[in-house]
């Protein structure tokens, strides 16, 4: 996929937030790039390359301009000659103090590995605290680094940021609600960290496609007809767990693949609250379902205010099949959690999530490591 350019990225922004401020956007775009000039990646693209993609990943989450131009100088202050002090006379004060927090963030990769666990958790939601941009611009440059980890020569390196990914990295989206992140930090570390275990899981799902041809939209559609029937307006996706979900589950249970019996997954999105309960309902009343698999965390939402139901059911053929119901405006806050919170409110930080921040942090001043988290 081509590097975004400066005017697809200047555009990607002025279409969410047309009074952006365009000059400075493409002052950042040019400054990364003279910056890093000859730099190279190990895949051997340009240095920049970097900064512009993670740009573009806050740019997908429509965040304000202070934070795209954090996220295309965040790698300057520690890789090149600038300074604080030089971002803050060409940028402002507010895009220096992001840049500062992006830069100490990444000091901490550079501890000794006994202590970077809990310390970088801890860290890491404290400086959250203060502004959670930082975290955001942090989270997208690791994901941007797993999904180029291929290009590193190593393998001792390769393993070392695929470890640290899937135990600080992954789990921290997951905390702030970036689900989107989460799953996909997991997958490519997942990959590099066990390749037997990724490719065998890989084979078997095949091997399901070609002996189900379709089963995932057939029983999706059959879903949807459902709840139109009782006059529902939804949307009806499904599709099969990821294979380091899978792996995860044969790990805990200690069963074989055969044995994992949930490997297909639907989310269900309504227009309403309420409809999420008369769809569960409808379902409950089509199919059998299994009691001790219901959760219902939209009464009694995650601590990272995630909402959304969860059932079990018995589909034809004693198929057990997971379905998630929630309203569209719930999946966009599930899938990019804080990012969500923060494009819509930015500045004005309602008391609720301060809360949740506090609440939070005081979790991580307590606890004594990371295998508490």
């Amino acid at each position: 996929m081509p590097m975004l350019r400066q005017y697809e990225l200047v555009e990607k922004v002025l279409d969410y937030d047309p009074g952006a401020d365009e000059a400075m956007l493409n002052r950042a775009y040019v400054y990364t790039v003279q910056k890093h000039g000859t730099q190279k990646r190990a895949s051997g693209d340009p240095y920049f390359s970097h900064p512009v993609e993670v740009a573009g990943l806050m740019t997908d989450l429509k965040l304000d301009v202070a934070t795209i131009i954090t996220a295309l100088l965040h790698d300057t202050v520690e890789d090149t000659l600038a300074t604080i002090e030089d971002i803050e006379a060409h940028f402002g004060p507010e895009v220096a103090r992001l840049v500062d927090g992006v830069t100490k963030l990444s000091k901490i990769e550079t501890m000794p590995e006994n202590e970077r666990a809990a310390e970088n958790l801890r860290k890491f939601l404290l400086a959250m605290s203060e502004d959670i941009r930082v975290l955001l611009v942090k989270l997208a440059d690791r994901l941007h680094n797993m999904r180029t980890l291929h290009f590193i020569k190593s393998p001792e390196k390769r393993q070392r940021i695929a470890r640290e990914t899937m135990d600080i990295y992954a789990p921290l989206a997951e905390r702030v609600g970036m689900y989107e992140y989460m799953r996909e930090m997991q997958a490519l570390a997942f990959r590099e960290l066990e390749p037997e275990g990724y490719a065998t899981i890989e084979t078997r799902l095949e091997q399901l496609r070609n002996q189900d041809g379709g089963q995932v939209d057939a029983i999706a559609l059959k879903v949807k007809q459902r709840l139109a029937e009782a006059g529902l307006r939804v949307e009806v996706s499904g599709r099969e767990k990821h294979p380091f979900s899978i792996w995860h589950k044969m790990a805990e249970r200690h069963v074989s693949f055969e044995q994992v019996t949930d490997i297909m997954a639907f989310r269900v999105l309504t227009d309403s609250e309420e409809d999420c309960y008369r769809a569960l309902g409808i379902l409950h009343t089509t199919w059998q379902f299994l009691p001790g698999k219901f959760k219902d965390y939209i009464s009694t939402p995650k601590t990272n205010g995630y909402r959304s139901l969860h059932t079990s059911l018995m589909y034809e053929n004693s198929m057990r099949v997971e379905v998630q119901i929630r309203t569209r405006e719930m999946h966009r806050r599930n899938e990019f959690g804080l990012a969500a919170h923060w494009a819509y409110k930015q500045a004005d930080k309602a008391d609720g999530q301060v809360g949740w921040l506090r609440d939070l942090i005081e979790i991580v001043e307590q606890s004594h490591d990371a295998e508490e988290l």
